[in-house]
């Protein structure tokens, strides 16, 4: 009830600052355009974000060589991820970018896209702790709700909302940038912690060795210093392996 008294709240705000027309009187069908088309944006469903990251998903398929099924980096990642397809209620799809980036990401469709620049920085047990805190980011809905902010702020999302109120009217380029802002994300410092401990957990059930977590981040800071990639997140690398530490210790 509350969330439907706001939503009408900022629909009538949206109203009162779009409605005017150029002599400044109120022009209300001007209003009812673009406000309307705004407050369906502010709704924007979970599934419509989903397609728009499948969809920006095939754009940033594009636009980096992506390992062929042969290529040593994709049946090395097959090999990792073959049971996991399906996985805590997530479809989930997986391949290789053949560039040096020290990186992983992950989108709130189950997109799933692993660089072969962490593929060469560390052994499987590591990237496969990489590739659980990027599903943590799924699971969680961080990666969701980023992608959806991203969405309403895009300004060419914006003027289609003004029409129609969906994400139907961007084209491949724009879908595209909102695919290159998933995949410079900066999440939170609690969406980092909790992402580490769902990688922490998820490694525990599946009998692998949840201390690939902590090591994963060692090897990293090792090799490329504190910033960059994956360790490009809020809380430090000290804390981070802190956190994971309690994390593995609450498993006994």
């Amino acid at each position: 009830m509350k969330s439907s008294i706001t939503r009408a709240l900022l629909f009538l705000l949206i109203l009162s600052l779009t409605g005017c027309a150029a002599d400044g009187s109120f022009d209300t069908q001007k209003a009812l355009s673009v406000g309307g088309g705004v407050y369906q944006a502010t709704t924007l469903s979970e599934q419509s974000v989903k397609q728009t990251a499948t969809l920006a998903a095939v754009e940033l398929d594009k636009q980096t060589p992506v390992a062929s099924k042969t290529n040593p980096y994709a049946v090395r990642l097959r090999k990792m991820t073959q049971n996991i397809q399906q996985y805590d209620g997530l479809t989930l799809n997986f391949k290789v970018y053949l560039a040096d980036d020290v990186n992983a990401f992950a989108m709130a469709d189950g997109t799933v896209r692993v660089y072969s620049g962490i593929l060469d920085a560390m052994p499987d047990d590591q990237v496969f702790a990489v590739i659980g805190h990027e599903i943590g980011h799924v699971k969680l809905k961080h990666s969701y709700k980023q992608m959806r902010e991203n969405i309403l702020a895009n300004t060419a999302f914006q003027a289609a909302a003004a029409v129609n109120g969906t994400v139907a009217s961007l084209t491949s380029s724009q879908i595209g940038q909102i695919g290159k802002a998933a995949v410079q994300a900066h999440f939170s410092q609690s969406d980092e912690l909790e992402a580490d401990h769902y990688a922490v957990n998820m490694l525990s059930s599946l009998k692998k060795d949840p201390h690939a977590m902590k090591r994963a981040i060692e090897t990293l800071e090792q090799l490329h210093g504190a910033g960059g990639g994956f360790l490009s997140s809020h809380p430090s690398n000290p804390k981070r392996i802190e956190q994971i530490e309690k994390d593995i210790a609450d498993l006994r």
